[in-house]
């Protein structure tokens, strides 16, 4: 599958569910001061989805959990633990997010997703690595949902500007 890959804010997607990039949910998440996508999930969706989170208890590395979407207007958040315990991303922790987010919305049946780029915001991940192994991973699924990538700033150097579009 080929995803698309747009320059805007995650939560302006038009899609049926998003994706989350957290933490491994081992530190509470109201201790946290959310930050990049989960800040801007939380003001606009509200407290409820982390709280379901929370009930999920610690996920491993690369793991995956469902939650409603809250004030948002999608059918779910899927929250992806891409960052370790140092609160860095790998190149195994931005794979298995990729593959584990997609094994929700297939069961889910969501017919469209959008995710952030995985692990380059507090796992301090280079964007432009993190863009290239998710399409990579997701070149390997067969899967009928539309994928869309939103990079939020957009990338200096894109590596296939043609392929963006603004929203």
């Amino acid at each position: 599958m080929t995803p698309q890959i747009v320059e805007g804010d995650l939560l302006e997607q038009p899609v049926e569910a998003i994706v989350n990039a957290w933490n491994r949910n081992i530190v509470p998440w109201w201790l946290l001061l959310p930050q990049g996508v989960s800040g801007a999930i939380k003001r606009r969706a509200g407290r409820q989805p982390f709280r379901e989170l929370a009930r999920h208890g610690p996920i491993p590395l690369g793991g995956a959990v469902l939650t409603s979407a809250g004030r948002l207007p999608f059918r779910g958040i899927i929250h992806v633990a891409g960052i370790n315990l140092f609160w860095r991303a790998t190149e195994t922790s931005v794979r298995r997010s990729v593959v584990n987010a997609m094994r929700i919305a297939e069961h889910e049946q969501f017919a469209s997703i959008a995710f952030p780029l995985i692990g380059a915001g507090s796992g301090a991940f280079r964007r432009d690595k993190a863009l290239e192994l998710m399409r990579d991973e997701l070149a390997k699924l067969d899967a009928a949902i539309v994928v869309t990538i939103a990079v939020y700033p957009p990338l200096k150097a894109t590596p296939n500007p043609a392929s963006l579009r603004k929203t």
